[in-house]
């Protein structure tokens, strides 16, 4: 600390008064220094400098005590001005001040001018907007951006970032709370359970509300993953009480996601999503799940995927391969279903089984769907047109159940079928079971202006969803096609038989033909015509084919047939 004169001002004009009548002139808090053998005073100062508690002429000045080095660089400095930023006094009243040193004269005197701006008001009510900016009006919480800034600051220590997880909160029927009971009910548990959540944690976690229905929870590990287990548990047991709303007593449950820090991750954005990542799998197996690598970059190649496909679409990359279907008791093709398969622009065949979720989780499913009825129709004249009339063949086109709810199927069937100069019984339409579930009533509709239309209407992967043996008996089913999963390995499993015999003695019953999918070998195939069923489709007989290749299938194996039985 620089010892301070206690024996008065040093002159600074030709008389006191004059300097000090003139720094009071500033509306400003300031001063005049002088550093003389390395000892500073005060040589003039005004009312406000005195009146922050800077400091006076008479006594030990703290402004000095606390900045002195710095002027004395500025006077040994040959700059003629320089400003600063300085912070006086304890946290609860800390003034904020922007401090400028003006230099004087260039003589022995070392004299400068100081002033001190006092902007602790300006800096407080940012500081204020700031918290507002970042605390969630409702539970008083940090919101999304308030959550990320706290962890922003812990991830900057490269050091600790393994010492701390994200847990994020999803509230399950939430969203019925709200149109059923309204909005302030809504409201009113949001506080509750942000008040419980407060409850289960620990002095150091940190809860907040990142999203409508979403909180999140920054955790110190203290014991390391373990312990973001433990919290959960302590979680799930906070809300096993219901939450009293009105007049209803409402069972609340969370999906919990977790995602642990480490050091190689420095992105508390990338930390959240990872955490958010994990709830869609909590959701599904119902307790909380922690994030796993692998699961996000299989998610980051579905989305590559995703934008790869819709050009795909857009661009004509698409084709449909022909799988035939055949007679059991003759052996002739009756049909061919249709398939999509889809090779990108760098040579590489993509697996219907890994696209077409992908189509169906965005919603591309629609225009597939739609290129696929017009492909097939176009395909099936064209063969018409080789064969001089109608060569026999019949194609099976596989409906989506959100194609379903979100196109006019019956509309795209007919305007394919009338520009192709196709009758409606040369096309079958195939759905799932599970199209039934999501609106019975509806899908019925389809099926019926469907059938008005003369196409053929099979179940396809029948057995392995729900089925309401009312609606089969109500529905326009053709065809029940039996699932794979259980003629594979049939023959050796008592089980699977048994299976089969039922779903062929309900299709008899309700007057329905049978297509056994899945065929591999000719002594399945012979048990299953034995068994009754009228139809196979698999290995057996044919992979997948082109469609040139379908078609000369199609005319050598019914001759073939017609030969056979003409012996």
């Amino acid at each position: 600390m620089l010892p301070v004169p206690t024996d008065g001002p040093v002159p600074y004009a030709p008389d006191t008064a004059t300097a000090t009548s003139t720094i009071n002139l500033l509306p400003i808090p300031a001063a005049v220094v002088t550093h003389v053998d390395g000892r500073f005073s005060l040589h003039a100062h005004n009312d406000g400098f005195r009146l922050a508690g800077l400091g006076n002429a008479t006594q030990q000045s703290p402004f000095l005590n606390l900045v002195g080095t710095r002027i004395s660089a500025f006077l040994d400095s040959d700059s003629l001005r320089e400003e600063f930023e300085w912070e006086f006094g304890e946290s609860v009243d800390c003034r904020y001040y922007r401090v400028t040193m003006a230099r004087i004269e260039r003589n022995e005197l070392r004299r400068c001018l100081i002033t001190l701006v006092d902007h602790t008001s300006e800096l407080r009510t940012e500081h204020n907007m700031r918290r507002e900016m970042l605390t969630d009006s409702l539970t008083g919480l940090p919101n999304r951006a308030g959550f990320s800034d706290q962890l922003e600051g812990l991830l900057n220590d490269s050091t600790e970032r393994a010492h701390y997880a994200v847990m994020v909160l999803d509230l399950d029927r939430f969203s019925r709370v709200n149109a059923c009971l309204g909005s302030l009910a809504g409201d009113e548990l949001l506080i509750t359970l942000a008040r419980r959540l407060k409850g289960a944690l620990r002095a150091h976690d940190v809860l907040a509300r990142t999203g409508g229905d979403e909180f999140g929870i920054l955790l110190t590990l203290e014991d390391g993953p373990g312990d973001a287990q433990h919290v959960a548990k302590r979680i799930e047991g906070a809300l096993a009480t219901p939450f009293r709303l009105t007049d209803f007593e409402i069972k609340v449950a969370v999906s919990i996601g977790i995602a642990f820090g480490s050091t190689a991750l420095d992105d508390a954005e990338e930390l959240i999503r990872h955490a958010q990542f994990a709830v869609k799998r909590s959701k599904i197996s119902g307790r909380a799940e922690a994030y796993q690598t692998q699961q996000f970059d299989i998610a980051r190649e579905q989305f590559g995927m995703e934008t790869a496909l819709r050009r795909a679409i857009e661009n004509g990359e698409m084709r449909l391969a022909y799988q035939p279907i055949c007679d059991l008791s003759t052996g002739r093709v009756i049909a061919f279903e249709s398939l999509a398969r889809w090779t990108d622009a760098d040579g590489r065949a993509h697996s219907p089984a890994d696209f077409i979720p992908v189509a169906e989780e965005a919603g591309l499913i629609v225009p597939l769907g739609r290129w696929a009825i017009d492909e097939a129709a176009k395909t099936l004249a064209g063969w018409d047109r080789q064969f001089g009339g109608d060569c026999g063949g019949k194609l099976a086109v596989n409906l989506s159940a959100i194609q379903l709810q979100r196109d006019r199927i019956p509309i795209l069937v007919e305007r394919a079928l009338t520009a192709n100069g196709l009758e409606g019984r040369r096309f079958t339409l195939e759905l799932t079971e599970s199209a039934l579930v999501t609106d019975p009533d509806r899908i019925a509709g389809i099926m019926h202006a469907l059938k008005a239309l003369g196409t053929t209407i099979a179940m396809d992967d029948f057995g392995t969803g729900y089925s309401n043996l009312a609606y089969l008996q109500k529905l326009p089913i053709d065809v029940l096609k039996i699932d794979r999963s259980f003629i594979t390995g049939m023959l050796a499993d008592r089980d699977k038989v048994a299976i089969v015999r039922a779903i062929l003695s309900l299709a008899s019953a309700l007057g329905m033909k049978t297509t056994a999918e899945g065929i591999e070998t000719n002594e399945l195939s012979q048990t299953l015509a034995a068994l009754g069923c009228t139809y196979g489709q698999g290995y057996a007989y044919a992979r997948p084919l082109e469609a040139d290749a379908a078609y000369a299938y199609l005319l050598d194996i019914n001759h073939r047939a017609t030969a056979a039985s003409a012996i």
